[in-house]
């Protein structure tokens, strides 16, 4: 159905025109007629479908027929989305700032992770359409810098998240507040309506219009997939070669770790792609610069953690790459959801090593199809020009087996140096470790001397104390004769009736 068959105001038509749309989504289609009759609206769509623009273009619509004939300036906001992650608010920010380019209304959004003071005296200066995280939304509230008494429509993006995040008491505290069901409308939308999220929609909604969306089927439809098996040593080489092969325009690759999406960044920079790494753990100025850079094109390919598979709307994507099988058949289908959209076609590489392999059957009964599976020729492989950081191919996707063969070292070092302290080099540069160092700072310093010597007289035949025995013996040897010479101290005293036990 063409945008044009739908009764929308000239302002509104012009943002859709700026934005490039002519022909409706599934869940556009579905919401819009609906929506633009006044209904509440709960609907099952997945990230990409195109469920913000149906939502922005129906709260437009509604406020400028709202609006005829009167002017209309309040500082209170007259519309609320609420979205659970800054990511997501930012993009519904910027659709709307798209969207409604011609409407004139006020847009602002709050998150965390930036200017708490400057967001605060946005709202003070008077908003019409509120954005925002939860948490945010209800600092300011309580600040009283803005009242929910105004609102006319309430937008829930994303539910199904706001009660894994935790986030659901903070959306019940805020809809209590606001206008009853009645007396505005409402949307909310979900990868999934479950019971929890009807149950959520029927204390805060006014018989709302249920809609569903099949995301797995268009994804299905409009992306080429296909699993390569590889060994873990094998996915870097891999990934270089199908970069060279493929050669995306824009490319996403996902990884399951920080440390992972920062290695393999890293790498593809010293190969020469523009790329950046997105993790929970980046500054949120560094992340909306990068979210900006990948979308004007000064960066050609993006490694990302899950934080950034859901909610992430970037046109244009041509391929993903999963680095890293998920572990959640759901990620897999929002990760590839990032390519092929608005009808274009897109291509998902997945790489099968032995640690995430196992993900595969669970996301392939999730989809309810059999994924293509390949394996690499040794054509495709292409080895990076220089050599990866020592462990640090195994520690992106291998676990603990950098971890463990560090551990290795430390303890081939111990028995070389009859010392317990690590890391080596603090060993040898302390002289024992930090237990026996405590040990010593309580017993004090004169008795521990006193047990050393005594120790190295016995062992070598009476010739007094050894120097570098304390750092020569053990700790749990010097602990052992610490506690041998106190409790023989205690019996002298018990005997000779020098000291109750209750002194002791």
């Amino acid at each position: 159905m063409p945008f044009d068959a739908l009764d929308l105001p000239e302002p509104v038509r012009r943002g859709i025109a700026d934005a490039g749309f002519t022909e409706c989504t599934p869940i556009q289609r579905a919401t819009l007629p609906l929506a633009l009759a006044g209904k509440d609206i709960a609907g099952q769509a997945q990230t990409g479908t195109g469920k913000t623009a149906a939502f922005l273009i129906a709260t437009f619509t509604r406020l400028l027929r709202a609006d005829e004939g009167r002017k209309r300036r309040g500082r209170s906001p007259r519309v609320l989305v609420i979205a659970p992650t800054r990511e997501l608010v930012v993009q519904i920010k910027d659709e709307a700032e798209l969207l409604g380019r011609h409407c004139g209304y006020r847009i602002h959004a709050v998150y965390g992770g930036v200017d708490y003071q400057k967001q605060l005296e946005g709202i003070r200066a008077g908003v019409d359409i509120l954005i925002g995280t939860p948490g945010r939304l209800i600092d300011y509230y309580r600040q009283k810098a803005y009242h929910l008494d105004r609102i006319e429509i309430l937008v829930i993006d994303e539910a199904d998240r706001m009660f894994d995040m935790g986030f659901i008491d903070d959306i019940r505290f805020m809809a209590r507040r606001l206008p009853d069901p009645s007396k505005r409308q409402s949307f909310l939308y979900s990868a999934t309506l479950s019971h929890r999220v009807l149950e959520l929609a029927y204390e805060h909604m006014n018989r709302a219009e249920r809609i569903a969306v099949s995301g797995e089927q268009i994804t299905a439809d409009n992306i080429t997939q296909v699993v390569y098996h590889v060994g873990q040593e094998e996915k870097l080489p891999v990934l270089l070669g199908l970069l060279r092969r493929e050669k995306p325009s824009r490319a996403l690759v996902f990884v399951n770790t920080r440390s992972g999406a920062a290695f393999v960044a890293s790498v593809l920079s010293d190969e020469g792609y523009r790329a950046g790494a997105l993790a929970g753990d980046i500054d949120q100025r560094k992340r909306l610069r990068l979210l900006r850079e990948f979308k004007e094109g000064s960066k050609d390919i993006l490694v990302a953690t899950d934080v950034a598979s859901r909610g992430l709307h970037i046109e244009a994507v041509s391929h993903v790459f999963n680095y890293d099988l998920p572990q959640d058949p759901e990620d897999y289908v929002h990760r590839i959801g990032r390519t092929a959209r608005a009808g274009a076609t897109g291509k998902a590489v997945s790489l099968a090593c032995e640690r995430y392999v196992y993900s595969l059957d669970a996301i392939e009964a999730f989809v309810g199809y059999k994924i293509p599976h390949e394996l690499p020729d040794e054509d495709l492989m292409v080895q990076p020009s220089r050599r990866p950081r020592s462990g640090a191919h195994r520690r992106d996707g291998g676990g603990r087996t950098a971890r463990r063969g560090s551990e290795a070292g430390r303890g081939k070092t111990r028995g070389r140096s009859g010392s317990a302290a690590e890391p080596p080099k603090r060993e040898s540069r302390d002289g024992g470790d930090a237990r026996s160092k405590r040990k010593k700072s309580r017993a004090g310093r004169g008795r521990a001397e006193s047990v050393a010597a005594g120790s190295a007289g016995r062992g070598q035949g009476g010739l007094g104390p050894d120097p570098a025995a304390p750092t020569q013996a053990t700790g749990k040897g010097r602990e052992d004769q610490a506690g041998a010479a106190r409790k023989k101290k205690k019996k002298r005293r018990r005997r000779r009736g020098s000291a109750r036990p209750s002194e002791e």
